[in-house]
Order: structure tokens, then sequence, then C-alpha cells
């Protein structure tokens, strides 16, 4: 017998799963712990086959696929947390050595249990029977099984990953068709919504959650909560009867002096129930040992933090490292103005960036926001902007440590190098290239890259806490970050920089939402026809290339005699003795992959195009193309018309080229091959 037997029918695989972590509570609690890990994954990635609500995001993995947003309003709101810790657990099982007991093993089972009653209820095609979890069916301990350590299982997971790799490409040989996989979703649905309409009243057992979820929280942050004093502490001045009280954790500095309160409430409805008892907390241990501490109140769903001396409480997603929250204390007293201080004019001195700088700033100190947005046109100097805008924070004590997040690898490269030139003692990290350096008070990461760094854990704790920096800075903020990439921005309590230089009035909705600003009012803007007014920018001048088909179509009756008996001959269907009287621009998108189309305008670009060093070469010229293959088309197309340039002169720069950073770089020199750059998505936005 097992606890989840129930799952036989519907789902085997995962019954197998779940009855193998089973199994090894008692007696291999660690091995226990993976395979929930394990069991937990597969559930996701069928809910992710099955129900077509579930939108696929950026990445396959655990970690991506439980944060995409779709996921989460998916489920009961009682069950995030529990997901969150047989992931948690999971994870220490494969990545430390720390130890994992039976207690532990235990818990993960039950939340496991939980999870999987909630996708059979709302799944099964028939009404699933109520379910309890038994205790007595697992097995004892078996003093001949013995538990694996991290590094077997380590082995044990790559092996699985291979495993699962080699079963879907084999269910993709035997794979449905795409109007099965339409029906079968939609009788998904089906069962979901009649499911669904039925109350559910399962005990989930919230108060267990809740006390296991924030002492898991408290150990990430590396705070040891078995040490004298931390849970229980008693403290004198409470305004009851007995004018005492018992705080449930104190997280105390090396000096001894209480650094944060954590009141961590009963209750499902809201933590901020316990936002006033956790404050009288924080006055009484202010009264005894002379510092006042940071309060943090959760109810293991939710987790605030407020630190009164300088913020409202806001929503957290864990707790801070010992020397985050000194940083925090230090900084009461620590803190330079910011508006008196000078910028370093060997980093930026025109007009606008200074007053950039000013405004965000003013928003940060002044108005006590923690987020910004700046619109600047490409061109006018955002990445210097910002440096100096680091550099000043830094300066005055507002931050240590700086996430500058990019979308691809090629902006984070020029970044770093921009950092080096105009900050050279802060030492920024790509850790896209480093992964273990976690230290620099530079990091640059990519969104992807960091979305993984969020969930992994060295020796058992987080590698970046929530409290881990100070500010992070989006470049390209525009790129529907938020919906892709929500996690990494609920995850981090950071001060928040947002940079673009789309045009105020076209940035996103949700980019607004983001930064909490008023849609078209982003914190401060410097846009394209300001630049070019004040001389900083030219403006753009259009070229039309004579090739109208491409552009309107073609219609027949429209054509000269000449280009009648071509379209003829192009159109003409033999089959149903007929030809369209008109042929729209989309269906000549194919005119893109055509030898001739592809060799006039090339010739009209070498002919026509902007030329340098008194006419005597093409300047430097970027050509965008629809898509991979269409770029290495046009290079081909070149490479026969001009072969006497040797193949050096026209490149293609996309992501399919490994070494893209090195032919960015020979590009960007004023008289070296590249001459001619072919893009796909990689030199449309932020490159220099």
């Amino acid at each position: 017998m097992s606890n989840f037997s129930f799952l036989k029918t519907n789902w085997p695989d995962l019954a197998a799963s779940a009855a193998e972590a089973e199994q090894q509570v008692n007696s291999a609690p660690r091995t226990s712990c993976f395979h929930a890990r394990r069991t937990l994954e597969l559930g996701v990635k069928w809910l992710y086959a099955n129900d077509n609500y579930l939108k696929k995001p950026y990445a396959d993995n655990l970690a991506a696929l439980i944060h995409e947003p779709s996921f989460r309003d998916n489920l009961e709101p009682c069950l995030f947390p529990k997901i969150l810790t047989i992931q948690k657990i999971g994870n220490l099982a494969v990545h430390s050595d720390k130890p994992i007991n039976s207690n532990d093993a235990l818990h993960v089972l039950k939340e496991l249990f939980h999870f999987l009653y909630w996708l059979g209820r709302s799944y099964s095609p028939s009404t699933l029977a109520k379910q309890t979890f038994d205790i007595s069916q697992i097995p004892q301990k078996d003093s001949t099984v013995s538990d694996k350590n991290a590094e077997q299982l380590g082995r044990l997971q790559a092996d699985l990953v291979d495993k699962d790799a080699r079963l879907a490409a084999k269910e993709v040989e035997l794979a449905k068709t795409q109007e099965e996989i339409a029906s079968l979703q939609a009788q998904i649905q089906q069962y979901k919504q009649r499911n669904r309409a039925v109350p559910d009243d399962h005990d989930y057992s919230e108060a267990e959650t809740r006390d296991y979820f924030i002492d898991l929280l408290l150990k990430e942050a590396g705070w040891d909560i078995s040490q004298p004093d931390v849970q229980e502490y008693p403290v004198t001045g409470m305004p009851n009867d007995k004018g005492e009280g018992f705080v449930d954790y104190v997280l105390w500095g090396d000096d001894g002096l209480p650094l944060a309160v954590v009141e961590a409430k009963r209750t499902k409805k809201d933590a901020r129930i316990g936002q006033q008892q956790a404050k009288l907390y924080a006055d009484c241990l202010e009264q005894m040992k002379g510092q006042r501490p940071l309060i943090f109140f959760s109810s293991g769903y939710d987790t605030w933090l407020w630190d009164d001396q300088q913020y409202p409480p806001r929503k957290v997603q864990g707790f801070y490292k010992k020397d985050e929250l000194q940083l925090l204390i230090n900084r009461r007293s620590s803190l330079k103005d910011l508006a008196s201080a000078t910028i370093n004019k060997a980093i930026v001195e025109r007009y606008y960036q200074l007053e950039a700088i000013r405004r965000v700033g003013e928003d940060f100190q002044k108005r006590k926001l923690r987020k910004a947005l700046l619109v600047m046109a490409t061109g006018t100097g955002k990445t210097r902007t910002v440096i100096a805008l680091i550099e000043l924070l830094q300066k005055c004590n507002w931050i240590k440590r700086v996430l500058f997040l990019a979308d691809r690898n090629a902006l984070l490269s020029q970044a770093g190098n921009a950092f080096k030139e105009h900050l050279p003692h802060s030492s920024p990290v790509d850790i896209t290239k480093i992964k273990d350096d976690t230290t620099s008070r530079i990091v640059l990461s990519t969104y992807p890259t960091m979305m993984n760094c969020i969930d992994e854990a060295k020796g058992g704790n987080k590698r970046f806490s929530p409290g881990h920096f100070d500010l992070i800075v989006i470049d390209e903020a525009h790129r529907s970050i938020y919906q892709k990439y929500r996690a990494i921005f609920e995850y981090f309590d950071s001060l928040l920089l947002g940079l673009t230089a789309t045009p105020r009035s076209e940035v996103d909705r949700n980019t607004y939402q983001l930064f909490e600003l008023e849609k078209g009012v982003p914190t401060y803007y410097y846009e394209l026809a300001q630049a070019v007014t004040d001389g900083y920018l030219v403006p753009p001048r259009a070229h039309s290339v004579p090739l109208k088909f491409q552009r309107e179509g073609v219609a027949y009756n429209e054509l000269s005699e000449e280009e009648q008996l071509e379209y003829e001959e192009k159109f003409w269907d033999e089959e149903q003795g007929g030809m369209p009287e008109k042929i729209d621009s989309a269906a000549l998108n194919n005119w893109l992959f055509n030898i001739d189309t592809v060799d006039k305008v090339l010739e009209h670009l070498m002919r026509y195009g902007l030329k340098v060093e008194s006419g005597d070469r093409l300047g430097k010229t970027i050509i965008f193309a629809k898509n991979h293959n269409h770029a290495l088309f046009i290079q081909e197309r070149f490479d026969a018309n001009y072969p006497h340039l040797k193949g050096s002169f026209c490149r293609v720069i996309d992501n399919y080229e490994s070494y893209a950073q090195t032919l960015i770089d020979d590009f960007s020199v004023k008289s070296g091959d590249p001459i001619i750059a072919i893009s796909v998505d990689m030199l449309d936005t932020g490159i220099d």
C-alpha cells in the first residue's frame, strides 16, 4: 500500500516515482527528498503538456516552470510554498552536504502528497475520492539500506536527465497529430472545470507548511535557528498585563546586538496582522539593547520587511543574510546626501545626463521611491549615465552591490567594458562566463542565467539571498521582461533602475507597471527629437530602394506587357487553368530568397550606400535579415557577386555564431572588416 495509490490509474509514472520517495523516508531521507523533487518535476511537466492554460516559459527546467505566472495563477494559493519546499529540499539533497533527516523527508513527502492530490482532484477523468495522508503506510527504517550522498545523487540526477531526454525523443517519433493533442487538451479542460466546480475541503495542513517554510527560508539565508536566544526570545516592556513577551525569532549580529526580529504569524489570511506585534518587539529590544532591529513579519506564505527608519513595509521573498542586515543597520548613520554630492564629470558631463542622475537621486532620497525608469535615445549615453549614477550611489553609501541585467551576451560584454573604462576599480564580473564569483560589487548577467542562480545553493546556503543586491539595472527595459522574468524582480529586494531607448509613448504598459509609474511618464526622458535639436545626434535619412513589388504587391493589370508575360510564366496554374489577378506583399516574402531580388538590393547598396574616406569606400552598414537562413543567403549572394572582397567584407552576425562578440568587436573598428554586418536580432538595439 502507498499514500499515492490514488494516482495509479491515470498517472502510473507519478505513482511509482512518489512511492520511491515514500519507501526511503526513514531509511535514506536524502534520497527520499531527491525522489520527491523528481516526482514534483514530472507532475509539473505533465501539467504543461496537458493544460493549455499554462504558457511555456523561457526554459523547461523546474525553476522556470514553477515561476511562470500562469502556473502560479493556476494553483491553489496554499500550494506554492509546498512546491518551493519540495524543490528547495530536493536541491539541498543534491547540491549540499547539510544533514537531511527523516523528519525533513517526511515533511517533504507530505507536501508532495498535497500537491499530487490537488493535481489528481483537478484533472482526473472521474471524481477523485477524498484522500488522507496515512503515516502508518511509510516503511520503518531498514538498516540494510544506505543513504546516497550529494555526489551520488548528482550522478543519479544526470542519469535520469539523460533517460528523460531519450524517452522524450522516442515520444516525438510516436507523437500524436496536432488535432489529437488539441482534442485531449480540450478533454482535460472539461475535467478541470467540472472538478473545480466542486468545493475542495481537503486539509492542506497550511500551518505545518508555514512553520517549516519559515525555518527553511532562515536556514537558506545562513541562520542557525538552533543557536541559543534565536527562538522565543524573552523581552520586557510589552504593553500587556505581564509587561513581557517572547519574540518568535531574533537575528543577532556579531556584536551581540539585534539585527532583526521575525514575527511568524499563525494566519493564512495576511501576514500584516503581525505588523504591530513585531513593531512592539522591536521597541522592546531597542530599549533593552540600544539598537533598533529591522522588522520581519511572515505567515510562511507572505513575508514582509519593515525598515521603519527608512521605508514603509514591503513584501520580500525571504530573509537577509547577517552581513546584509548589518549593512542596513550601518546605513542609518552612514548615508550621505545625494543632492549635494558631486557627480563625476569624467564619466558624464552633458546637461541631460546630469539631470537624469539628479532626478533618480531625488526619487530615491526625498520621495523614498525604490524604482526609476530612464528613457534616453540611442546614442545619448545611457550606459555612461547609469555608471555615473552607480558611482554616486556607492560614494554616498546608498548601494554596495549592483546587478546589471541584459537579454544578450553582447550587451553584457559592452557594459562590462564600459564599467572597466569608467569605474576601473569596480571589477565587474559576467556570471554567464565566471560562475563562482558572488563577491564582486558589479555583477552582469542575462535573465535566464540569473533565474537559475536564484535557485542555486552552495553548501546549503543561497548563492544570492533576496538582499544580496542593493541596485538592479535593467538594460533595454522595454523587452516584455516583466511577464517572462517576473520572478527575478519579485525575488530580489533592491532598488530598481530601468533603461530604454524606446520613445516613452511606445514603452509597454507592463514596463510602467513594473516601475510603478504612470503610463507615458518615466522618471526622466531625453528623446531623439531633443537630442537632434541639441546637436548631439543627427536625424535618420531614408533612401528608397526601387523594389516596389516587395512593398506593395503585384497587380497584373498594372504591369507592362513585358512584365505581364513574366507574371504569367511565374503564376499561371496549370491545374486550375488560371492565375491570380494580384499577389499581395505578404505572399512575396519568398522573394527575400530570390537571387535576382537580393542581387539588386546589394548592387543598390554598393552603388548608393553612404560613402566614407572621400567617397572611396562604403561606410559601416547593417542589413537586417528576416531570419538566420535569409542572412546566410544574403552573404552567399554577396560573396558570389563580389568575390574580390575575399569573404571578409560582409559577415553574418547573429546568435548562431559562437564567437559573435569577436565579429562585433571587428565591426566596431572604424576601418577594418567587416564593413557590412548582416544581423538577426543581434544589432537591432543596445549595441554601440
